[in-house]
């Protein structure tokens, strides 16, 4: 079942512009570590933060909350699996929001996807309530 669903179009001339003019200010309150590592090997480094800046407001507002109520920018990251698949993690009161939301049963999954076309960069967030999988009966003379 579908939680929540989330959408954010970011300029990313104007993170160029916040990137040039805040520097480290800005990408320590909004970037993890990994997310700062990660954009600053990339040749399109502005692209590579626009699109993990939508992704956090996609996944805010996925979270049915937008970035309030004590979700901090860093209680979202976004890194990539080996083929390049944008995860998003969360922690904090993200993480404990998404706990919040989701059926007794039910594991939450966070599907991402990521897109740019210069000047724009784009993220889709949808949360799913996967049903967990029985646990197996044990009989007496099963361990």
């Amino acid at each position: 079942m579908i939680l929540g669903i989330g959408t954010d179009l970011a300029n990313i001339e104007r993170i160029e512009g916040t990137l040039e003019r805040f520097g480290d200010r800005f990408r320590n309150r909004v970037f993890t570590e990994t997310e700062q590592r990660k954009a600053e090997r990339r040749a399109d480094t502005a692209g590579t933060y626009a699109k993990r800046w939508a992704a956090k407001e996609a996944c805010s507002k996925a979270l049915g909350t937008g970035l309030r109520m004590g979700i901090s920018w860093k209680d979202m990251a976004v890194s990539n699996l080996r083929t390049g698949q944008p995860v998003m993690h969360v922690t904090g009161w993200a993480a404990e929001r998404l706990a919040a939301m989701t059926p007794p049963g039910h594991e939450a999954i966070i599907h991402v996807t990521l897109t740019d076309d210069h000047p724009w960069a784009q993220a889709f967030v949808v949360i799913e309530a996967r049903p967990l999988a029985p646990e197996p009966e044990r009989g007496p003379f099963r361990s």
